[in-house]
């Protein structure tokens, strides 16, 4: 399904964002109180005595006298002609910038107001009869007083109220502190789209056949019901990292034309108390209202974990509180049958048993790496945005790429067309996508790494201890490329092969790549004399293959058919599953199967001392041999056996339809003309 609205839109730069009215206003608020205040205090009028008011009114300069009787004060307002003489203007323009010329310009104060009035009835008699004026009484507001008395009261509240605003908005830095039980899943319908649909996923066919069956109920409901049967109430979509879980529920969402609401595990989690059950409780409530529709919740061991592992006796977990009410939304007393739930999670292991039954989650839908029918139709997906040259062929890249996830394989590819650009090639090639495996697995190449002669000679002769010890080996995995070309953040160099796909291994396979492994240290042992430091990665992986050898896949005899392994344990195991004893038997056991590889390598590379030194010069003149270089040094491999690549290139070649893909690239048979110019990986051997 595709949305012509969605696939059109270019991006548009975000408008500029509009000035916040509320903070202009608040400040606007604060300015016109300190006005207020200030005038109000530099146009006060100016305080005289009785006596030089009596001498004013005696001169007739007085036009107005007014009792304020709240302020127990007498103001004095002159007559217009006066303000005009030198000895009052002067006085008064000095006294406030803003001359009020209506009055009253001057004041008093007075002990009482009755004995003020008799006074004034005294000093009427001493002036002319039309000089003479009445007293007026009044009670005067001065707001003015109120803003200087009150005023930082009224801004504190000013501010109080801006900040609960500011809180309880969308976008406050509290964080919708009134909102908090709310849900935070993001909603998918009709207006705003997934455009990924399940052409954009490759590789998972049989968890796509689960998912799609799940978008045909929410579709067709009608088919499935009129059977008898009812819809799932949930899928857990279990896997490794990288896998493309995420991806398959985008998909979904892209496919399902229902709304489809999304969120992380992650999401339920807060500091309050209760708040992740009320986002629960608020998540299906928006759900059920929207029927049908699908939840997806990523992540979901973040509240699913299995309930009282590691909680103190009488404490309050609130992840729990979150799990108990998502058991009940999903599988309760008022359940709606139109909301699905598809969860994701690489941590299957960890959750709890009440999530995981039927009811709940119905189906586990499993996603595992991919095969290499798989990696080549991923491959497929990834390359068709880039421009790529005739020799790219998804085949190759598939066999070359054992152990891939979908995401690794996506950044190999991206990586490719980074290193194309940087070289300023017109078209992304198959050495630039063996660069780009290099890359991924090996790190970035130190070219500048300073490295003295002797280090590197050791490095070479370790090298070259891995690769013919592995060509002489029956059930080893078959070379493809040796280095000793500095990557990383501390590997001097690494011998890559090419594993075989398979799930099951014997005890001669096992043993044979305990040996190779071991082939480094053990060149060492021959041609210095000595050992180094360098086989740190080499013996950590011997020591578990073995350990798994005797203690898990029951493969020695003298522990026997016992295996120690947990498969439901978290990994924090406080206790061993076996005596001191037994503990002590498996060591030595350990040390016994070590010691033996060791020998049968020693005596392997001291047979072929000769064919060791060839390819030891060799390196440290060509620095990187691929395994045409070995057939041409030291002769064919004596075991002749179809490589993965070889048997997948056959199976193909008997299927006519399917012989060419969609790149158009042509096959290839040999294996010289992949495994001579190719990087291949998973097991690879790095020095420190």
């Amino acid at each position: 399904m595709s949305d012509t609205k969605n696939t059109n839109k270019k991006f548009v730069p975000k408008a500029p964002q509009k000035p916040n009215f509320q903070l202009w206003l608040i400040i606007t608020a604060v300015l016109v109180l300190i006005g207020l205040t200030w005038v109000q205090n530099r146009n006060s009028v100016i305080d005289i005595t009785q006596k030089r008011f009596e001498d004013m009114y005696l001169a007739g300069d007085v036009s107005q006298v007014t009792i304020v009787k709240n302020m127990e004060r007498v103001d004095v307002t002159l007559k217009s002609a006066s303000l005009s003489n030198s000895k009052y203007k002067t006085e008064l323009e000095s006294n406030s910038a803003f001359f009020n010329q209506a009055g009253p310009h001057y004041s008093f104060q007075v002990a009482s107001l009755d004995k003020f009035a008799n006074d004034f009835d005294t000093l009427k008699e001493k002036v002319a009869e039309e000089d003479r004026i009445e007293l007026k009484v009044a009670n005067e507001e001065n707001w003015g007083s109120y803003f200087s008395s009150f005023g930082f009261l009224i801004l504190l509240f000013v501010l109080f109220w801006f900040m609960m605003r500011r809180m309880a908005g969308p976008s406050g830095p509290g964080g919708q502190i009134f909102n908090v039980g709310k849900s935070k899943a993001q909603l998918f319908d009709a207006e705003n789209k997934v455009k990924i649909t399940f052409d954009n996923v490759a590789g998972l066919d049989e968890a796509k056949e689960e998912v799609q069956e799940i978008v045909e109920f929410l579709k067709n409901p009608e088919k499935f019901t009129k059977l008898g049967g009812k819809i799932p109430k949930g899928a857990l979509l279990v896997g490794p990292p990288g896998t493309g879980k995420t991806l398959l529920a985008k998909a979904v969402a892209g496919e399902a034309g229902v709304p489809f609401f999304t969120l992380s595990g992650s999401d339920f989690v807060e500091m309050f108390v209760g708040v992740g059950a009320a986002r629960v409780r608020d998540l299906f409530k928006q759900a059920k209202e929207k029927a049908p529709c699908i939840i997806f919740i990523d992540e979901i061991d973040a509240i699913g974990r299995s309930r009282g592992k590691g909680q103190m006796p009488g404490s309050n977990d609130e992840r729990e509180n979150t799990l108990n009410s998502l058991l009940v939304e999903m599988d309760g007393f008022g359940t709606d049958t139109g909301v699905i739930v598809v969860a994701a999670t690489n941590r299957p292991d960890v959750l709890d048993s009440a999530l995981l039954r039927p009811g709940r989650f119905d189906r586990q839908i499993s996603i595992d790496k991919p095969d290499i029918n798989g990696r080549e139709a991923i491959f497929k997906v990834h390359l068709k945005p880039i421009k790529t040259a005739d020799d790219v062929d998804p085949k190759k890249c598939a066999a070359q790429t054992p152990g891939f996830a979908g995401a690794e394989i996506a950044n190999v590819c991206n990586e490719a067309a980074l290193i194309a650009a940087r070289r300023n090639k017109t078209a992304v090639d198959m050495q630039d996508f063996q660069d780009a495996v290099d890359r991924v697995i090996g790190g970035l190449e130190k070219k500048n790494k300073i490295i003295s002669p002797d280090e590197k000679r050791i490095v070479a002769y370790h090298e070259a201890g891995h690769a013919v010890a592995g060509w002489f080996l029956e059930h080893a995995d078959p070379l493809v490329k040796v280095s000793i070309v500095p990557r990383g953040v501390a590997a001097l160099g690494y011998a890559q092969y090419l594993p075989k796909e398979q799930f099951l291994y014997q005890t001669e396979q096992l043993i044979d790549e305990m040996c190779m492994t071991l082939g480094g240290r053990a060149a060492e042992q021959i041609i210095f004399n000595k050992i180094s430091t360098g086989a740190l990665s080499d013996l950590e992986r011997v020591t578990k293959v073995a350990y798994s050898i005797v203690s898990v896949y029951g493969m020695n005899d003298k522990i026997g058919n016992v295996s120690f392994y947990d498969s439901k344990s978290d990994g924090y195991k406080m206790t061993k599953p076996y005596s001191e004893t037994t503990a002590e038997t498996i060591d030595e056991e350990v040390r016994k199967l070590i010691a033996s590889a060791y020998d049968r390598t020693l005596a392997l590379l001291t047979t072929r001392k000769n064919e060791l030194e060839i390819l030891a010069k060799e390196l440290l003149e060509k620095e990187i041999l691929f395994q045409s270089d070995l057939e041409k040094l030291i002769g064919k491999r004596p075991f002749e056996k179809e490589t993965t690549y070889q048997a997948f290139t056959n199976k193909k070649a008997s299927a006519p339809e399917v012989v060419n893909d969609q790149l158009g690239t042509p096959e290839i048979e040999s294996e010289q003309e992949i495994t001579g110019e190719s990087d291949v990986v998973p097991e690879s051997k790095t020095e420190k």
